[in-house]
Formats: structure tokens, sequence, C-alpha cells
């Protein structure tokens, strides 16, 4: 019989029993569903199941069980599994009760447990139905299955088969990558025309674009490139959390919006695997889907979108701004708001910079974690996003190395990301260690570790390294009109100090060009945070309600009120 497998664990007959109904009722036509009463019991099948090589989605267990608890009963499946999801079953007000809120927060904090959820009660539960089909999306993502998923066909994993990854991970498009000479590639090869020009790209209604540019992936897969019109009341770029979230609101408050942006949806989000203190999302939520259902929400309201299109100048001509664009397009527009983001520091060593994308990769490992089964990992920074990129890859590389400058996790990263971190196997931390070199023939396979403290270094065998270290903000492309600070972040609100043109003080988030706003990582003294970045892009659009009523211009010509004061 194929299909994965569901496996559940309680000791509560009648609980077992009625996980199994909801299961086998609802999944079982695709998926295998295992029931045990015992967790030694159950380890033994997980076990026999790892060794035959089986596909396990999804394993709930109840938390007190005999010889173990649930949670650590699900910590070893992670070993066994690692693409399984893990959800603990408690009973409806268990959360009240310390000892189990405890065991929850605990196994949360560590990695032990993807989440918990509420023992099924009467038939059908779909609150029940709704937490199994939340986990079984994440393990078809994660096991590049999900629904339209995206196939890139190439010679080699490096080259123009890594560029195009890296397009389709910035327009937070799942996709799936396989050499032509594997069985998979040959597999999906075989309908093919012979002599065909590799990379290959197939999408899910059967497009086939061989070597595609960018501007021909962002078409096929439905997301627009040019602007439908050239006057807006707002010009947003930058479609990473601010600019989206500016988007959305001054949509829905009546602007005509665009949202340009030169790669695609997320901006550096979508480089987290995982973000879990983004409000509202009890489970955690990736990058990608984030950006995914905030560009949904924007495009539902109104906003009009140009993907595969940089800024490249910014001027004031006859009382309106003009953004050039880089295929040549002048677009005018009331307001702009720069919510361009910022990209991860080269790490400056040439011979590891020749290995970028053969081993080498600057940002989150979305795309690549599925090739690190059995490699030795090492992963470069100490913020947020590169412990959940180093909690990631620990899913599927048997060893991960988190390299961190400075003396202790906390010093840049959160709490319960340095305890999960700390805590779990397979995944290491190397505090105080920088890395000044490494090297390969035609692939990285071993990397140089320097002791910040003693100067002691050490050569380490190394299959991949994946760079996260500072920001630099995309912000090079702005006239002289537009203050930065040294480090190319632009000046806002009271920090524009003197050289502000205008009577009046400057808006919050408005730059020394006046109408012109910035918001989210390229802003000097931004908090770089999703949430802070999508709290900046809807006050923006508050901002730009009480400019616009100063000057009595009212979007789209019709007669407004100012929107009240927060």
């Amino acid at each position: 019989m194929s299909g994965a497998l569901l496996v559940a664990v309680d000791e509560d007959a009648e609980v077992l029993r009625s996980v199994e109904r909801e299961l086998r009722e609802r999944y079982g036509q695709h998926y295998r569903v295992v029931c045990v009463s015992a967790s030694e019991q159950a380890l033994t099948r997980l076990e026999e199941l790892a060794d035959q090589g089986e596909d396990v989605a999804l394993v709930l267990a109840g938390q007190w069980l005999s010889g173990m608890t649930g949670s650590e009963l699900l910590d070893r499946v992670r070993r066994l599994h690692p693409h399984a999801r893990r959800g603990l079953l408690i009973a409806w007000g268990d959360w009240g009760n310390r000892a189990t809120g405890e065991a929850i927060f605990d196994a949360i904090a560590r990695g032990r447990i993807d989440h918990y959820l509420l023992r099924p009660s009467d038939s059908p539960d779909e609150l029940f139905h709704q937490a199994v089909s939340s986990l079984l999306l994440d393990w078809t993502e994660a096991r590049r299955t999900a629904p339209y998923t995206i196939y890139v066909i190439g010679e080699s994993w490096s080259g123009r088969a890594y560029e195009l990854r890296q397009v389709l991970g910035r327009c937070a498009i799942p996709h799936s990558f396989h050499l032509a000479d594997s069985t998979e590639g040959r597999a999906r090869l075989a309908d093919v025309d012979d002599g065909v020009e590799l990379p290959v790209v197939m999408f899910p209604n059967g497009t086939i674009l061989a070597n595609p540019s960018d501007a021909d992936i962002a078409l096929a897969s439905g997301s627009p490139v040019d602007p439908e019109r050239m006057e807006f009341d707002l010009v947003i770029v930058g479609a990473g959390p601010a600019g989206l979230s500016a988007a959305m609101y001054g949509a829905s408050e009546g602007f005509s919006t665009l949202v340009i942006d030169e790669g695609g949806l997320g901006g550096q989000a979508t480089s987290s695997s995982l973000i879990r203190n983004y409000l509202g999302f009890p489970r955690g939520v990736s990058g990608r889907r984030l950006a995914q259902q905030a560009y949904d929400q924007a495009w539902v309201f109104g906003a009009k979108f140009a993907f595969m299109q940089g800024a490249v100048d910014l001027a004031r001509r006859d009382g309106e701004l003009v953004v050039t664009l880089s295929h040549g397009a002048r677009v005018r527009s009331r307001a702009v708001l720069l919510a361009t983001g910022a990209s991860y520091h080269e790490l400056g060593v040439p011979a590891l910079e020749a290995l970028s994308g053969a081993g080498v990769f600057y940002g989150g490992p979305t795309s690549e974690a599925p090739a690190m089964s059995g490699r030795d990992v090492y992963v470069l920074g100490g913020g947020n996003s590169a412990g959940q990129a180093a909690l990631y890859l620990a899913r599927y590389a048997p060893r991960v190395t988190l390299v961190v400058r400075g003396e202790s996790l906390l010093s840049g990263m959160s709490l319960y990301l340095a305890r999960e971190a700390e805590a779990t196997p397979g995944l290491r931390v190397r505090t105080g260690t920088e890395i000044v070199g490494g090297g390969g023939e035609g692939r990285l396979e071993h990397l140089v570790l320097r002791d910040r403290a003693t100067g002691d270094e050490q050569t380490v065998a190394a299959d991949a390294l994946f760079i996260m270290i500072g920001a630099r903000p995309h912000t090079a492309w702005l006239p002289p009109e537009v203050a930065t600070d040294e480090h190319g972040f632009v000046l806002t609100g009271t920090d524009v100090g003197d050289i502000w043109p205008l009577e009046r003080d400057p808006h919050l988030l408005e730059t020394s060009l006046p109408g012109v706003f910035a918001a989210g990582d390229a802003r000097h003294g931004s908090v770089k945070r999703v949430a802070s970045a999508v709290g900046e892009g809807s006050v923006a659009i508050q901002l730009l309600h009480r400019m616009f009523a100063a000057h009595e211009l009212h979007p789209r010509g019709r007669a407004r009120e100012p929107a009240p004061t927060p």
C-alpha cells in the first residue's frame, strides 16, 4: 500500500479511537494510519519504518505516556524521520494545568514538537483537522511536493540553475531542483524534446521554459512585469514586509498604489524558514508563506505590482515625483515609499566568493536544504535569521555548525531561538569565531575558522556554508536629495536635520525629499524585525493621509474626510 504514514500514540483507549476515526475518515484515501497505545511500541514501529525507508508525514502523541513523555517521544521522531511534523495531543483546558503547560512551553522552545493539538471531540472535528492539515502542508513543502511546485532541472547545482532557484525563492514560489542525470531529473525530462537547452523550468500548468530570463519566470508564474499605467497616488519601491504592508493599507484606503521590485516578494523575510515570534501565527509561519498571503491581501484590495523591475532614479518634476524603472519606463506619483530593504554583507574571502552557488550561499537555506542530507553544513551569523536557518538545516543535515562572531548567542538572537539552537541535536554553536578562508575543487570542501580571542586557526571539512551577516541597504540608486547615513540607511523624520527644505517639519517616516517616505530595514534606526517593518508600512499610510489632507489632495479626485489622528 502506497502513501505516507500518519502515526498516533496515546494510552487513553477512547482518545486513540477518536484520533484514529478522524484520521482514517478524512485522510485514509491518501495516507496510511497507524495507531498504537504505548510509547515503546510506537518507537519500535517508527524505527522499523525508518529502516524500511518509509515516509512518515505526521506523528501525534499524548503527553503523559508510560516510559517516556510524549514530547520525549516526538524528540526521538525528529532523528528517525526528520521531515515528519510532530504534534502533542492535549485535552481541552489542559493548558491551564501547570505541568502540561510547562511541558508544552519547554517542548516548543527546544524544538521537540512543532505544536500542540486539541484531541478530537465530536466528528467531524474541523478544529482538529485544521491543525492536522496545516502540519501536513508544512510537511509537503519541506519535501518539495506541495501543490503547484515548480521544477528546475539543470546540469549542476551552480551557474544559471542556482540563479533560477534564487529568482523563484525571491518570488516566494515553491520549487524543487533536480540534476538532469538523476533518476528524478531524467523522469522529468522524458517528455521534453532532446537537445533542449538546460536548465529547464517546468510549471504546474504544463508550461516548459528552456533557460528562461528572470522576466520570463515572473510572467509564466502569473506575476506582472510592466506597470498597467503610469500615474499613481503612491509608488512603493520594494515588496518586502514593509512594502506589502503599505500596499495593503494604501490600497484599502483608496490610494491608487503600485509596488515595484527588481526581484519578487518578501524581501529578506523569504530567507526565514520559520518565523515564530510574529503576532497571530502561534505555530510559526515561513517568510515565503507570509509574503504570499500579504501579496494576495494587497492584490485583493486593488494594489498593482511590477516585478523584475528595479528603480534606478527618483526625482521631483512639475510638482510630482517620478520614478524611473530599469526597463526605461517612468512612473509618476504623488508620493513614494522606499521599502527597498537590505541584503547580507559579502564575506570578503575571494576563495569562497568564487564558490557562490557551489556550496557557498548568501541568505536562507529554504531552496538548498533538501540537498544537505548527509552533509556537514555551516551557517555564519548571529541574528534571528541565522538561528532560524541553522534550525531548519538541522532537519536535513546530520551536522550543522552555527558560527557566531560574538561571545554569546543572546547578543543578537532572541532568547527562544538561542535556547532551541542550544538544545537541538546535531546543531553545534561556535561563538567568538570567524571564517577567514576555505575552498574546494569546483565546490566547497573546507573552511578555515579562526578563534577571535586566541587567533588560532582550524581547517574543517564543510559541504555547504550559508552566510547571513550584517545588512547592506539597497539605496545606492537614490539621488543626493535623499539623505542617508554613513552606511547608506535612509534618514527620516528628525534625523533629517537642517537639510530639510520646507517650513513644516518632516513627518515621522519622511525623508529629506518631501513626499518620499522610508520604512523597514532600509531606514536608519529601524528595528530589524518583520513585525516592525509591517508596522512602519501601515504608519506610512496614515502619514500620507496627513500630507494629502494638508495639501487638499484626495485619492483619485474623490472628496474625502482626513483620516483621524492616531
